[in-house]
């Protein structure tokens, strides 16, 4: 899904990627995406469909490039790669008018 808004004479640009990982690889997945600045909400979705989990990020999360992930977030993420073989995370990012970077060729509805 792809939505336009206008915020004070700039536009924005909103889409939604949904990606499978491991559950080994959730937590490293987490941090990464949390570390790019146009990412503005992560969800992890259980393989029925239901939403385990939703981390809304800000530019105030990142900071020096590390990304500061609170100890529970962390703990949760732990714990839900351990019941479920495969999730899938939907990744919510947004970008402005000055980017010229064109939408992914894979971003999903």
């Amino acid at each position: 899904m792809s939505t336009e808004n206008s915020n004070d004479g700039k536009k924005s640009r909103t889409w939604i990627e949904e990606i499978e990982v491991a559950s080994e690889e959730l937590l490293a997945r987490v941090k990464q995406l949390a570390s790019d600045n146009k990412v503005k909400r992560i969800r992890v979705v259980e393989p029925d469909g239901d939403i385990a989990l939703e981390i809304p990020l800000t530019y105030g999360a990142i900071a020096g490039g590390a990304v500061v992930l609170a100890a529970p977030v962390l703990a949760i993420l732990g714990t839900l790669g351990a019941f479920a073989a495969r999730l899938k995370i939907e990744i919510v990012h947004e970008e402005t008018d000055g980017s010229e970077e064109e939408l992914p060729e894979d971003a999903m509805s």
